[in-house]
């Protein structure tokens, strides 16, 4: 990490990503059919447990140590009006997780997560971006950084979050800046704006992107003029779980919409990742199908905070299990099909 020192370094770095284990991948899927169950009847659990074993690049894959990161910023575009909630529920929100009292603490729990709370600079929001880049480069980069380090090297796998009072709007503009379309097919409701509020959210974000888009060469580009700490902070940690041959299981917008923006700078690195669920914020499940990315449930949550990619995370937990500890045909004397 010491060697990236801007924006120009972190495109370097993305040129380096592995690519998954061919030999783990094909020992999960010589042992499936094995075993003791109809080929095909766990589903998607199957599918599963062979990516799991190609990230972590072993067979059978383990899913017993489980980090959950949430990087939590403030934006400077809340001055706009495009919350319903001032930016200081940042800093409360922070709190509340810290002392054990939110969703994800006890969601933490039953997964038997580790939870790290990461703040960046929450006194000093991004810029307002609908009128100047939300972060230079040394800005950006440093909140790529800061995801990087809190991922940790002893984990199966990661499962990313957010917290960030009006973080749905960099998201939509992102989402925006990226795949096109029309702002409003991407701008929702985030913790509840609507009519006349809601409005002005979509010409934020469309007049934002209109502004930025001379500058947008990559996702990085589009990351640093209309993203946030958070969401920077996010794709270096899928960056460095990719380094460290961890699977990533993301939550939920605005997790999404810094995936995207690093998939746009570098085909290919959520190839690690999976959707822990689709969000209730509309332009997600947008966003999702123009990324490949078939989410693992759809609960109707819109919280952030990783609490989908936790929920989803057990279902990881169930396709190891499975997968290596079902007896084979052979083993439990059960007659295989002809």
């Amino acid at each position: 990490m010491t060697d990236i020192q801007n924006l120009g370094d972190v495109r370097a770095l993305l040129q380096t990503l592995p690519a998954g284990d061919v030999q783990a991948a094909e020992n999960a899927r010589a042992r499936e059919p094995q075993l003791t169950k109809p080929g095909g009847s766990l589903g998607r659990l199957e599918d599963i447990a062979e990516w799991l074993a190609t990230w972590q690049g072993r067979h059978p894959a383990r899913v017993e140590r489980i980090k959950v990161a949430v990087f939590a910023g403030n934006h400077g575009v809340t001055a706009q009006g495009v919350s319903a909630f001032p930016p200081e529920v940042t800093f409360q929100m922070v709190a509340n997780f810290e002392a054990g009292g939110a969703a994800i603490n006890q969601l933490c729990g039953v997964a038997g997560a580790d939870l790290e709370v990461v703040a960046l600079d929450l006194d000093n929001p991004t810029q307002d971006f609908s009128q100047e880049p939300a972060m230079d480069d040394a800005e950006c980069t440093a909140a790529f950084r800061r995801g990087m380090e809190a991922v940790g090297a002893d984990y199966d796998v990661i499962c990313l979050g957010e917290m960030g009072i009006g973080n749905t709007t960099p998201a939509a503009a992102i989402a925006h800046a990226i795949h096109g379309g029309e702002a409003g097919d991407w701008v929702g409701p985030g913790t509840g704006v609507e009519g006349d509020a809601l409005a002005l959210k979509v010409r934020v974000v469309a007049d934002a992107v209109q502004r930025h888009k001379p500058a947008f060469g990559d996702g990085l580009d589009v990351l640093a003029s209309v993203g946030g700490r958070e969401l920077a902070a996010i794709a270096g940690a899928i960056t460095q779980a990719r380094l460290n041959r961890q699977p990533v299981v993301l939550d939920g917008y605005v997790c999404g919409a810094a995936a995207a923006a690093l998939a746009a700078a570098a085909p290919g690195a959520l190839d690690h990742c999976i959707a822990g669920h689709v969000s209730a914020e509309p332009g997600h499940i947008r966003l999702l199908d123009k990324m490949g990315m078939a989410p693992l449930l759809n609960l109707g949550m819109r919280l952030g905070e990783a609490s989908g990619a936790v929920v989803a995370v057990n279902l990881l937990k169930c396709a190891a299990a499975c997968h290596a500890g079902m007896a084979t045909f052979g083993e439990a004397g059960v007659t295989d099909k002809d």
